[in-house]
């Protein structure tokens, strides 16, 4: 008999644990936002795109929910394959995220928020990609509801979260372009990887 009480729980179980876990670590993103917004407002921060936040955040809460609601609602099954593939990205997605929190530091934020003066930052994951977390976001949002076949939330918080995603990355690349207009400039030929 196993003396863990996790191999005793049931699939449906461990998925709402899950779930739980994404939520504090969502609470824990949140504080660490306000601690960012406090340190970014204090060197004189430009925020942008505040019209879109709320939707931002309803969005990401909805998609929390809907893990929640649907498989319990609609009935659909743990299906190992498709459940342990799901998860290994939700975990990858997890690392990326928290690979630019830890890159950007005190300038990472869930808002929009330009400290004049500071360069761009290129390390990490910000040298292969100039939106690194919101590849974490579409990975995560697309692979958290499947883990139990939540198949409805996924396709709806994946559509809704593309139309939004395209409001907030203009957002950010209008203010990161403002903020240092050297953002936008093409690459020199002799500068391209090969």
């Amino acid at each position: 008999m196993s003396m863990n009480p996790m191999a005793r729980m049931n699939p449906t179980d461990l998925y709402l644990l899950l779930i739980g876990l994404v939520a504090a670590e969502r609470l824990a993103e949140l504080a660490i936002a306000r601690r960012n917004t406090r340190w970014s407002l204090s060197r004189g921060a430009v925020e942008y795109g505040r019209g879109h936040y709320p939707a931002m955040v309803a969005l990401h809460t909805a998609l929390l929910l809907g893990c929640v609601v649907e498989p319990l609602v609609a009935d659909r099954p743990f299906l190992p394959v498709l459940g342990q593939a799901a998860l290994a990205l939700v975990l990858a997605a997890q690392t990326l995220r928290w690979w630019c929190i830890g890159t950007l530091g005190t300038r990472w934020n869930t808002r929009v928020l330009v400290v004049p003066g500071l360069p761009l930052v290129a390390a990490g994951p910000y040298r292969l990609l100039r939106h690194p977390n919101y590849v974490a976001v579409v990975v995560e949002g697309a692979a958290l509801p499947l883990v139990h076949t939540a198949w409805v939330t996924a396709a709806g918080f994946t559509v809704l979260n593309l139309l939004l995603l395209a409001v907030r990355i203009r957002c950010e690349e209008d203010a990161l372009a403002h903020a240092a207009p050297v953002y936008r400039s093409p690459v020199p030929a002799e500068g391209r990887a090969r």
